[in-house]
């Protein structure tokens, strides 16, 4: 599996209405996509959650490549692209995926979600960063709140992004916070739980 992010910063001063807006009348567009585990639509404003910025940063888990490499030569990123030029997008190699016992009891869609990336030591053996990165997906889902979680690496930076989506309100304290406008999950229940590598 493999997660994925780009980010579009925003004037300071940028009405985030418009991206509610965009959300609100496209999000629906990725309701199906083939290879797609699930798409959270983000964003967060200046100020709030101690963000610096104004960001639309949404974050895929893609089943398949396939799925992924589709969608980045498709229409719809293609149509981000025409608005707002073309952003560096992250990906990274998932390393764990877990989900809370509300989630898979079709609880409540999640409301926040946090992001937090690291470089990996390049003096902690990879195995033992994996064994953390992996038991960090299970910690989280086992929050009161969390819905899902991921951790990923890219093997290129050796970044790891720890991703968690949240009914409510997510902590503060645990990296940049953002809101959830949608989600599209159209093969989440083909995301493949626990450790896969």
């Amino acid at each position: 599996m493999h997660a994925m992010q780009y980010e579009i910063t925003l004037p300071a001063d940028h009405d985030m209405d418009t991206i509610r807006h965009r959300v609100a009348t496209k999000g629906h567009l990725l309701d199906a996509f083939p290879g797609l585990g699930f798409k959270a639509y983000l964003m967060r404003e200046r100020g709030r959650h101690r963000s610096p910025v104004n960001q639309y940063a949404p974050f895929y888990l893609w089943n398949t490549a396939h799925g992924m490499n589709s969608f980045l030569r498709g229409p719809g990123f293609q149509g981000l692209v025409d608005d707002f030029g073309r952003p560096a997008v992250r990906h990274w190699t998932v390393l764990a995926y877990e989900e809370s016992p509300d989630a898979t009891a079709g609880g409540a869609l999640p409301r926040a979600a946090v992001r937090r990336r690291r470089t990996l030591p390049e003096t902690a053996p990879l195995s033992a960063a994996a064994d953390e990165l992996a038991d960090e997906a299970g910690r989280l889902t086992r929050e009161e709140g969390a819905s899902a979680a991921l951790t990923a690496v890219d093997p290129r930076t050796w970044e790891a992004v720890s991703f968690s989506l949240w009914a409510d309100e997510a902590p503060d304290d645990a990296g940049d916070v953002f809101e959830v406008l949608h989600v599209s999950a159209p093969e989440r229940e083909k995301l493949t739980r626990g450790r896969q590598w």
